[in-house]
């Protein structure tokens, strides 16, 4: 079986339907048309409709990828996440802006630039450009790509450091404790525990990494964040969706049960050169993790004209970089008073054969690979409908294969073959609709009507998706909204399979009249679908058949 095209196009206010293969575009009914010019069964409600909004702002991140290391299909699993949503909403009216990037400092980047022989400038630039070349493949469709070595950057965070230390939340103080240089944080005794390395030698690693830390003891700049630990705590318990899922918000209310230490939030430059310089304070270098979530506010135009994009900013992270962005941000946030975030979606990862992706271990999938096996919608829609933000997903090909042939090349391509065949649509138009045929009142008692309780189900199921596809877009919950119309698909391939309309005798004008009937449903149905799956799959060009890069 072919999947024919099923892109989109878009134009200005309106949304053509789903592309047919060789049905005339011209001749396909148009999403927005006059309700009085077409006897349509099927509408998305109207706050589904692509309408001007006055002032509806809409920001959402991804966070900054570290450039020590090439992007992996979790980095692509973020931006999807974003791109999804961001796409989303511009459907919807909204004024958006969807930033990514890369985060380029840290003695991470120093050293693993000295292990390349390069100068950092150089190390950074090419591997934050394999980043820019993966989400451009993928079609992530971000509006402003950050960099943290960008001049733009320096002076927000410069800017907001000095509001920091003016307002007294910095001071110079002296700090020790373990230190894991992978995870550029001081950890307390209790995230550290014993461990032995390939030698046989006794180390100390953290407890939720698992990367060796060491003991340091330096002068350096001190973030008051036992002062937060209470507003953090009525901050959360105030709004209920400021984490989702609701595991990771009950996850950091259970943090906020201990007293929160002060942070170090700078570090001698004789061990790190490369990052931020202290204002006014040569010989300190701002901690990685205070620039690099500035990235943020930098994107939203900090400190200048901010105000409209920052209150809107939601974020999506995963959920190894938790603390950092649930407790450290807005913390920082309050002491600078800002707004804090509407939203903090956080996603779990990818395992490979149930254990996580490492270079050691050969199991890193390459997005970039995949993508081309599978295609750029295929690998989009597999980590969107498997992706199951509480839990850690495992990946392998096969999963891909045995889903995008089933649900889109099976299913939707299926249903969209069988109301585009030259058999059962030969003149290739948009076919009419008999009301008498299939009426709205089930009980009229019409001689003609054909349609059963199933078929009146199945419209109500599909009328009521857009409702439930939002509820799970607004939630990140992708995997759910992809579900559900997967499940009216199935009705819909459901309601043909049940009238046959192949067998259907087209001499006799009724059965005429009720086969044009079952492919306008099915056309109208396959106009909800593909205007719900175009944040998942946008692709606006034609593709190699999906069952030919899946082995089918």
């Amino acid at each position: 079986m072919k999947l024919v095209n099923m892109c989109l196009i878009r134009n200005s206010r309106m949304l053509a339907p789903v592309s047919l293969g060789v049905v005339p575009q011209t001749r396909l009914f148009p999403l927005f048309a006059d309700k009085s010019s077409y006897p349509v069964l099927l509408r998305l409600p109207e706050r589904h409709m692509c309408t001007h909004r006055k002032e509806a702002f809409y920001y959402i991140t991804t966070p900054i990828f570290y450039v020590n290391a090439a992007p992996h299909i979790g980095h692509l699993y973020s931006a999807v996440i974003a791109d999804c949503m961001y796409r989303y909403k511009l459907m919807r009216g909204f004024k958006s802006k969807f930033s990514t990037g890369t985060d380029e400092h840290g003695l991470k980047i120093q050293q693993a630039a000295d292990v390349a022989g390069k100068e950092p400038q150089i190390f950074c630039s090419e591997v934050s450009g394999t980043f820019q070349q993966l989400f451009q493949r993928c079609n992530i469709s971000y509006t402003d790509y950050i960099r943290t070595t960008e001049d733009r950057h320096r002076r927000a965070v410069e800017h907001f450091w000095t509001v920091l230390m003016n307002k007294g939340f910095i001071y110079k103080g002296s700090y020790e404790g373990w230190y894991s240089t992978q995870d550029e944080s001081f950890l307390m005794p209790s995230q550290v525990g014993d461990c032995t390395d390939c030698t046989g030698a006794a180390i100390k690693i953290s407890v939720e990494s698992g990367h060796k830390v060491e003991w340091m003891k330096e002068d350096n700049y001190m973030f008051r964040l036992s002062a937060f630990r209470s507003p953090l705590q009525r901050w959360l318990e105030g709004n209920p969706k400021a984490v989702q899922p609701e595991r990771f918000h009950q996850t950091v209310l259970q943090w906020l049960q201990d007293d929160l230490p002060d942070l170090s939030v700078s570090r001698q430059r004789s061990r790190l050169q490369w990052g931020i310089p202290v204002p006014r304070d040569p010989e300190q270098t701002i901690y990685v993790w205070l620039d690099a979530l500035v990235n943020y506010l930098t994107v939203a135009g900090y400190p200048e004209g901010h105000s409209q994009w920052w209150s809107a900013a939601h974020h999506v992270v995963g959920k190894d970089i938790l603390k950092f962005h649930a407790i450290y941000w807005p913390a920082f946030l309050l002491a600078a008073g800002l707004p804090l975030p509407q939203a903090i979606y956080v996603h779990s990862h990818w395992t490979v054969e149930g254990q996580k992706m490492s270079k050691s271990l050969g199991n890193v999938v390459d997005p970039v690979e995949r993508s081309e096996k599978f295609t750029v919608d295929g690998i989009r829609y597999f980590l969107l409908r498997q992706g199951v933000p509480d839990w850690d997903c495992d990946y392998y090909d096969d999963k891909i294969v045995k889903l995008l042939n089933s649900e889109l090349v099976g299913s939707l391509g299926g249903l969209l073959n069988r109301c585009t065949a030259p058999s059962l649509n030969p003149t290739q138009v948009y076919p009419s609709f008999c009301s008498t045929c299939f009426p709205r009142d089930p009980t009229g008692g019409d001689i003609e009507a054909r349609a059963t309780e199933e078929d009146y189900q199945m419209l109500d199921a599909v009328s009521g998706l857009p409702g439930v596809v939002e509820q799970h877009f607004e939630s990140l919950q992708a995997y759910k909204a992809l579900e559900a119309i997967a499940g009216c698909v199935r009705q819909t391939n459901g309601f043909i399979q049940r009238h046959a309309p192949w067998k259907l005798d087209r001499t006799d004008p009724r059965d005429q009249r009720w086969l044009e009937t079952i492919l306008h449903v099915s056309l109208e149905c396959l106009r909800i679908y593909g205007v719900l799956l175009q944040p998942v799959v946008p692709t606006n060009r034609r593709e190699a058949p999906l069952q030919a890069r899946c082995g089918a």
